[in-house]
């Protein structure tokens, strides 16, 4: 499996009558196996480099390579599995039907099973029957981040994928993430201020005004 790559990206917008650059030919790669912290203050670029790496939105150049599509946003979830910031998860739908989509999806064959778990491996298992609105943020933040692991994805995608949990749910849901991610060869790129998520990762990559300046 060859990496998940970014190359020369540049991206800007309109912002009245000034010109933002958000990207300034930002260049980043995940490889299968490999834990990746994407870093940077708010304003960075740290999301629009995520959406630019997943197909949401459009780089005004440079390019994007996803192992197996012709263009990003043509992934599917078993390639590259997101984490957003705002969940996204469906408040008609159990925490385990959420959990349990991508796996039906992809042609899985006991999705909900699959889901319980995922479920279980970040201890929401109790939970599996409630709605997202009879849940905490934390535990909605969890149950995104199970919907992502259901179906063993080759590339996980992550923004704040901590934000919401404390400091034991937090290294509980890094070491679950890192034990499956490492079996199963996935490659992990987690943007995030989190000092937690910064120690456990492999790499680091720091963005500044919308251009890479450290790497290790």
């Amino acid at each position: 499996m060859t990496a998940l790559q970014a190359s020369g990206l540049h991206k800007s917008y309109r912002r009245g009558r000034e010109r933002v650059h958000a990207l300034r030919g930002v260049g980043i790669e995940v490889h299968p196996g490999e834990t990746v912290a994407l870093l940077g203050r708010s304003g960075s670029g740290k999301t629009t480099l995520l959406n630019c790496l997943l197909g949401w939105e459009t780089p005004d150049a440079g390019e994007v390579r996803v192992p197996g599509v012709e263009a990003p946003e043509q992934a599917p979830w078993t390639t590259v599995a997101v984490v957003p910031q705002r969940f996204g998860l469906l408040e008609e739908l159990t925490l385990a039907d959420n959990v349990a989509l991508p796996a039906r999806l992809a042609g899985q064959p006991d999705p909900l099973a699959a889901a319980h778990g995922a479920l279980e491996a970040v201890r929401l298992g109790h939970l599996s029957s409630r709605l997202p609105e009879e849940v905490s943020l934390g535990e909605q933040q969890r149950t995104a981040l199970a919907r992502a692991l259901v179906v063993r994805p080759s590339f996980l995608v992550a923004d704040e994928p901590t934000g919401r949990l404390d400091e034991e749910l937090t290294a509980h849901v890094l070491a679950t993430l890192r034990e499956q991610c490492a079996a199963w060869g996935t490659g992990v790129l987690l943007a995030s201020h989190d000092p937690a998520v910064i120690a456990s990762a492999d790499r680091l990559v720091r963005l500044h005004d919308g251009a890479v300046v450290a790497a290790a």
